[in-house]
């Protein structure tokens, strides 16, 4: 099974070292191989600021989500108030909506946002990451929620009776014991943002304010010629971020599930 999972990944890089910059010449072992693609893809396109962009945009929006999430997913979880009931079900059927459902509608908000305050609208980092934001926390918050109500609220009225306010037991209490989901729901938010891209790539125009994903597609869309070498080098470099990502969470995903909140 590992085999058959990594036939297509060998292939895309032996392509990726294939100086004629075909698919229909590429081999599982490359034959000729060079470095020609990285290179004309770094020295010739504006593949730095898509990486930059990308990342930028991935791990804001992903670290803004987490927080957000996790302060909705507390409230629902351990307070009790009006209206708590319909917020939750409202989270979950917006979320039955995908987002691109209301592109148009988007598209004419950023529209007029953009002629008033030009750092919030189309081709900016800021706008692309608050439209992110919205199609995120809805499912966040719903997976945080679950794992917040395993916690044992005994620990709340501790930390309570010791005279912690509700700031305290938050992030002082609740969130290193529900490190695992923070941890998963970062993961997921990082990878599902950087590979984002049909609202990217209707929000995002100008050359250099592209992504990778829309970036890349652009050096491959509607060209008889297309050099797919560059295009298989771009999608390999596209996945460093993705990795390290994942090698720093992956310690607080495994140590958190294996320890335990209360002894007993």
């Amino acid at each position: 099974m590992l085999v058959f999972a990594m036939v297509p990944i060998v292939f895309v890089f032996s392509a990726a070292l294939n100086p004629l910059g075909t698919l229909s010449s590429s081999t599982l072992v490359p034959t000729g191989a060079s470095l020609g693609n990285f290179g004309n893809l770094l020295g010739g396109t504006a593949f730095g600021d898509w990486f930059l962009n990308s990342v930028v945009i991935a791990a804001t929006a992903s670290a803004a989500s987490v927080f957000l999430s996790a302060l909705a997913a507390y409230a629902f979880s351990r307070r009790r108030f009006r209206g708590r009931r319909v917020g939750l079900l409202s989270l979950l059927l917006i979320q039955m909506f995908p987002q691109f459902l209301a592109i148009v509608a988007i598209f004419l908000m950023f529209s007029v946002i953009t002629d008033y305050w030009p750092p919030l609208g189309f081709n900016t980092w800021w706008g692309l990451i608050l439209l992110y934001l919205g199609g995120a926390l809805g499912v966040n918050t719903w997976l945080m929620k679950g794992f917040f109500d395993t916690v044992p609220r005994e620990l709340d009225e501790s930390a309570t009776i010791d005279g912690a306010g509700h700031a305290q037991v938050f992030f002082r209490i609740l969130l290193p014991l529900v490190a695992p989901i923070l941890a998963v729901t970062g993961l997921l938010a990082f990878i599902g943002t950087i590979n984002e891209f049909l609202i990217a790539n209707v929000f995002l125009t100008d050359t250099g304010a592209k992504t990778l994903s829309v970036g890349l597609w652009g050096l491959v869309a509607g060209e008889r010629d297309a050099n797919f070498g560059m295009f298989c080098a771009g999608t390999l470099l596209t996945a460093i971020p993705t990795v390290l990502v994942f090698q720093l969470l992956q310690r607080y995903i495994t140590d958190g599930l294996t320890a335990g909140a209360v002894k007993g």
